[in-house]
């Protein structure tokens, strides 16, 4: 954990059970997608390649992370009919289609399409004469929406030189929005975890930095007491019907973790308490359970069965705590009073972070929540690649997977397996964007033309550092976006009734 830039000398705490993630890990993370930049930055996700294994594009800005929609062509269509015979018809074509328009489920528009008899023979000939040129044709999806469901065999059998040619085009178009209540009258409700209060934060950065400079001595005479460290291997298992044994818990076991006992604010209850006293080569084994409230879902409310083995066991021993530690526990500083108070600033900073983006996530979360909207196939689709090409991105970054390993997980099955198991959240988050959007065009909302330019400017820039590709118009179709989400997010921040509460 990082108080504002300050590192931690101990080692972290796994956020894997038994042992619940920091909060503030919660409260700072809006989006699935992680943070590049030691800014507040926006996530910026691009659709990835599918068929090669290439790096993956990325930008990042300093506004507030909110997910790019996918594509700005949300507004109506245009169908084009194009043909080679069509320049031979052309004053007959206009007058003699028949288009009829049906609104169906889902954001969509069914147009059923009448072909006059006369361009249907012309262009038979001429689409004959063209396919008898090819050995062989590949038929692909296509990106757009627009596409034909009438199936080819029935137009087949239906198709005639002396009458219409009739077949039906579905097109996902732009999705209405239903308010379930005025966005103006919004009341948020702000959850903050006292884990990111810059006063306590602060104290605790201050005492992991002083135990920092102190060493560490084997215990050979007692067991585990507070204060302690202690190197753990922790086996988990489910307890079944009649106190038996059920399946291993792969996310709550650990080997060769270490836990310093003055850290328990983030155990699961009673897991402490449990070791208490313990000695170096013991074991032991006790039921717990997992709170209703746990982050893990699959563990909530699950009785479970831990066996501890003590590996290694410590005592600290510290130096006194005065000025002459000063320059060892922040340089810079001469005295304690600057320690702690260069330390109080960074974790205030990092507090009013935390609070602006769980205010965001709250104002989010709401705003799904009075909202209606038929959500279109081909958008949630859209959404999903982003998404999971995101994701794919920060593997990369953090060198979790390999050019084989891309390979594998860039694949179309990988991609629509992500896009079902997330459908839920990759609805929610199109939900938002859509009603940040209307609320930006009805508040008739504006940014500057500086503002664009400049986010252009370091989303690019962010690209270059890392050697990504890039598609300029995209750059800028995308930090549109995410200047639009700012504007808003800003703006309700302004005019509706937010409350913070401390938990």
């Amino acid at each position: 954990m990082l108080c504002g830039g300050i590192p931690i000398p101990n080692p972290p705490l796994s956020s894997s059970s038994p042992f619940q993630p920091l909060a503030m890990d919660t409260v700072l993370a809006i989006f699935a997608p992680p943070i590049l930049s030691s800014s507040r930055s926006c996530n910026l996700s691009f659709a990835i390649p599918i068929s090669l294994p290439k790096p993956l594009p990325f930008a990042t800005s300093s506004l507030p992370r909110l997910h790019s929609p996918p594509s700005r062509n949300l507004g109506p269509f245009r169908a084009q009919v194009s043909v080679s015979a069509a320049q031979k018809t052309k004053d007959r074509l206009p007058a003699g289609l028949i288009v009829t328009e049906t609104k169906g489920p889902q954001s969509t528009i069914r147009l059923s399409v009448e072909v006059p008899p006369a361009i249907s023979q012309e262009c038979y000939g001429e689409v004959l004469d063209e396919f008898s040129k090819k050995a062989k044709v590949e038929g692909r999806a296509l990106k757009d929406s627009v596409r034909i469901v009438t199936k080819f065999s029935d137009m087949l059998d239906a198709f005639s030189l002396q009458d219409h040619l009739r077949y039906d085009i579905v097109a996902d178009v732009s999705p209405e929005i239903k308010w379930l209540d005025k966005y103006k009258n919004l009341k948020i409700v702000v959850e903050i975890d006292n884990v990111v209060k810059a006063e306590s934060a602060s104290e605790r950065e201050l005492n992991r930095r002083y135990k920092a400079l102190g060493s560490l001595r084997i215990v050979t005479d007692r067991g585990l007491q507070i204060g302690d460290l202690v190197v753990l291997d922790i086996f988990a298992k489910t307890v079944g019907q009649n106190e038996c044994e059920g399946e291993k818990i792969p996310s709550a076991e650990r080997k060769g973790f270490y836990l310093d006992t003055e850290e328990r604010h983030n155990l699961l209850a009673g897991f402490l308490d449990s070791i208490l006293g313990i000695q170096q080569g013991q074991t032991r084994t006790f039921p717990l359970q997992f709170p209703e409230t746990w982050d893990q879902d699959n563990l909530r409310g699950v009785h479970a069965q831990f066996t501890v083995e003590c590996k290694e066991l410590f005592y600290r021993v510290l130096p006194e705590l005065d000025d002459t530690l000063a320059e060892k526990l922040l340089p810079g500083c001469s005295s304690l009073n600057q320690v702690r108070e260069a330390i109080l600033q960074r974790c205030k900073q990092v507090e009013q972070t935390a609070i602006e983006q769980a205010t965001d996530n709250a104002i989010l979360d709401q705003l799904n929540k009075i909202i209606e909207v038929d959500i279109p196939r081909s958008l949630l689709e859209e959404q999903g690649r982003h998404l999971y090409g995101a994701k794919l991105l920060q593997l990369q970054v953090d060198n979790k997977i390999n050019e084989s390993q891309l390979a594998s997980l860039t694949s179309e099955r990988a991609v629509k397996q992500f896009i079902k198991k997330e459908e839920e959240n990759i609805s929610k988050i199109i939900k938002q964007m859509l009603a940040v959007s209307e609320i930006f065009k009805c508040e008739k909302l504006q940014y500057t033309t500086d503002e664009l330019v400049k986010e252009v400017e370091n989303s690019i820039a962010e690209f270059k550092r890392n050697n990504q590709e890039y598609e300029e118009e995209h750059v800028r179709e995308q930090v549109e976006d995410v200047l639009e989400g700012a504007k808003v997010l800003e703006w309700l921040r302004e005019n509706v009734d937010i409350q913070y509460v401390y938990k």
